[in-house]
Formats: C-alpha cells, sequence, structure tokens
C-alpha cells in the first residue's frame, strides 16, 4: 500500500503558493458560501409553510366553553352542535 502522507504533503506545497495570492484583508464567502445560506433559506421556508399548515388544523377552544360542557354532560343534556 502506498504511503499517502508524501502524495499529501506534494498536494499541499502545490497549494501554498496559491493561498500566498490571497488578500489577507479582504475575505469573501464565495459561491460555497451562498449555496449554504441559499439551502438554509430554502429550509426555513418549507419549515415555516409546514407549520402554517399544521397551525391550521389545530382547533382551539375557550377555557370558558370547555368548562361549560361538563356541567351540560353531567346533567344529562346534550347539546347539538
Amino acid at each position: 500500500m502506498p504511503d499517502m502522507s508524501a502524495s499529501v504533503s506534494l498536494a499541499v506545497t502545490h497549494l501554498v503558493p496559491l493561498a500566498k495570492e490571497v488578500d489577507e484583508n479582504k475575505v469573501t464567502p464565495g459561491v460555497l458560501g451562498f449555496i449554504v445560506f441559499a439551502v438554509m433559506a430554502l429550509a426555513v421556508w418549507g419549515l415555516m409553510k409546514s407549520m402554517n399548515k399544521h397551525m391550521g388544523k389545530v382547533k382551539f377552544e375557550d377555557p370558558a366553553d370547555s368548562e361549560e360542557k361538563p356541567s351540560a354532560e353531567a346533567s344529562g343534556k346534550t347539546s347539538s352542535s
């Protein structure tokens, strides 16, 4: 099995001159940063859309309504909706 550390060090020595050409005072996120941001934005949009759909299915009842129903059932009255 060949020694991988020699090939890795050779590849790194070829990349070192490229790193010296980069302006250290100017750092930009580049294409990868944009792709990550776009994926995160799409994920948040999808989660918000799903949450709105699920919240639409929830039925909220007032506490006053829930207190009246057991007392009506206890007295034998049925309420038709």
